[in-house]
């Protein structure tokens, strides 16, 4: 059974990111699923002095390790004044200096969600742009507009039957490519 890695690029203890992925990783029946909260990692804000003076930090190295045990990885990423938050983007910068492959050969569901009608898609294009940089292969993504209406937080199910649809239809796209 293939082994699939899923995070959300954000900090915030009620990410809607988050909820997308629990939502996604309960959808997959045909492999194994991990959650990981990038929270449990202590990762620094990057600084070339600090790498110079202590290297890389170990939860750097703790989360490389983690991804390069996984055959594929489910990634939602949230967005920031319409780019990829501080946050995920500093532990991007950090795991291209441990290893600039740190994505080498790793399919990737990519996702996004916000508050918003355009669900994040910002973030999501620089994500889809980004990966391949650091060896990843961007397989499936879809942003997820307007999280509150279209998601019920509470039964954590999505209320809106196309969307609901539509992403059953990219998951498993998604589980077929990474099957291949």
């Amino acid at each position: 059974m293939k082994k699939i890695i899923a995070f959300a690029g954000s900090n915030s203890i009620v990410s809607i990111n988050a909820q997308l992925i629990d939502y996604v990783a309960q959808e997959i029946k045909t492999a194994t699923t991990k959650i990981i909260q990038l929270t449990d990692y202590d990762i620094p804000m990057y600084n070339i002095d600090t790498e110079n003076s202590s290297g890389i930090p170990i939860d750097v190295q703790l989360f490389k390790n983690e991804l390069s045990k996984a055959d594929a990885l489910i990634i939602s990423v949230n967005e920031h004044n319409g780019a990829l938050s501080a946050y995920f983007k500093n532990i991007l910068d950090w795991l291209s200096r441990a290893d600039r492959n740190f994505l080498d050969g790793k399919k990737i569901l990519l996702m996004s969600t916000s508050p918003g009608a355009r669900g994040a898609s910002s973030a999501l294009e620089y994500a889809k742009n980004s990966f391949p940089r650091y060896g990843g292969l961007v397989v499936e993504s879809f942003s997820f507009p307007s999280f509150y209406d279209n998601f019920d937080t509470e039964n954590k199910t999505i209320k809106n039957p196309t969307l609901q649809l539509g992403i059953r239809e990219v998951i498993a796209s998604f589980l077929q490519e990474v099957e291949s």
